[in-house]
């Protein structure tokens, strides 16, 4: 088989506590567009929120599993530290302004030569955002944040690996990765794609993470199409991985193994997308479940509490 290299990013889904304060930071804070509001298919009375650029496009969504009231996690060895998004050239000021005007703390740190704008969300989740030139711009708008502001979807991550080496080893043989270098405490590596594109691992040691409330569930990697797929579930076997049966997501089919740091990682189809089940313009608005759910669509709406994205006043974060 010839060489195999993704894309990037397709998706980082993470655990979450109140569905509205998730709904509220994502959508009301950092601007992203609600697309999709369906359920975790494997726990019906768990929202499975997705947010994104304005067509929901691969790179840029990041989902959610909002468990109010659920124990908290630590952020550690075998988990996704720290989630960058990309935003325009010279927007980091914009950022730094509208931050301060609902109250959410960030300071500034610098890896590889880049300004990186840290923070966290509601419920503990690491963030940062990065300003750089590749990428389209958003054509979401929304409170005021124009396509000169908005986030473009992912800049990358942080890795923490129990095993460093080794996750670097299969970011660059097995997933196609170029390593750019090391800089301090940080390897660093790019992908083809534009976005969700450049992965740091950080090499010292961090304790074992457990899953919960403000941690990251799994980042997933992009195929092509389903016969990408296909040979992507092929190739992770021969290189001594043990990847699932192909899954599907409805708006992608999805593989999933463990890596040697104990990261989980999936890799997600391009195809078929978040407008698969409802027209582009009114994706996000309704609760969305697949055929076999949608029988029992009565009693998921009385577990799952109410949602709605609002414009937020500043202090209201």
């Amino acid at each position: 088989m010839a060489r195999k290299e993704t894309a990037g990013i397709h998706h980082i889904t993470a655990i979450v506590g109140d569905p509205q304060e998730n709904v509220d930071f994502y959508a009301g804070i950092l601007g992203l567009r609600l697309v999709k509001k369906t359920v975790n298919f494997d726990d019906p009375g768990t929202y499975h929120l997705y947010f994104g650029n304005k067509g929901g496009k691969p790179g840029t969504i990041m989902t959610f599993f909002p468990w109010p009231g659920a124990y908290k996690g630590r952020i550690g060895g075998g988990q996704v530290g720290v989630t960058t998004f990309v935003v325009p050239e010279n927007a980091l000021a914009f950022w730094e302004e509208r931050f301060s005007k609902f109250n959410v703390f960030a300071k500034k740190e610098t890896r590889f030569g880049e300004e990186f704008l840290q923070f966290e969300d509601p419920h503990g989740l690491r963030l940062e955002l990065v300003a750089r030139s590749e990428g389209p711009k958003s054509e979401w708008e929304f409170d005021g944040i124009t396509a000169n502001e908005a986030i473009k979807g992912f800049g990358g991550a942080i890795l923490l690996s129990a095993s460093p080496y080794q996750t670097a080893e299969l970011l660059e043989r097995v997933m196609g990765m170029e390593h750019v270098g090391q800089e301090d405490s940080y390897l660093r590596f790019r992908s083809t794609g534009e976005l969700g594109n450049v992965i740091d691992i950080y090499l010292n040691a961090s304790p074992r993470g457990t899953m919960g409330v403000g941690t990251v569930h799994h980042i997933a990697w992009r195929a092509r199409d389903f016969e990408d797929h296909k040979e992507w579930q092929k190739h992770i076997g021969e290189n001594g991985y043990h990847p699932t049966d192909i899954l599907d997501r409805q708006y992608f089919n999805a593989i999933y193994f463990r890596e040697a740091g104990g990261l989980l990682f999936e890799i997600a189809t391009d195809p078929p997308g978040f407008d698969r089940d409802e027209p582009a313009d009114v994706m996000g608005e309704q609760l969305m479940l697949p055929p076999w759910l949608e029988p029992h669509r009565e009693k998921i709406e009385e577990i799952l509490l109410p949602v709605t994205v609002r414009q937020l006043k500043g202090g209201q974060s």
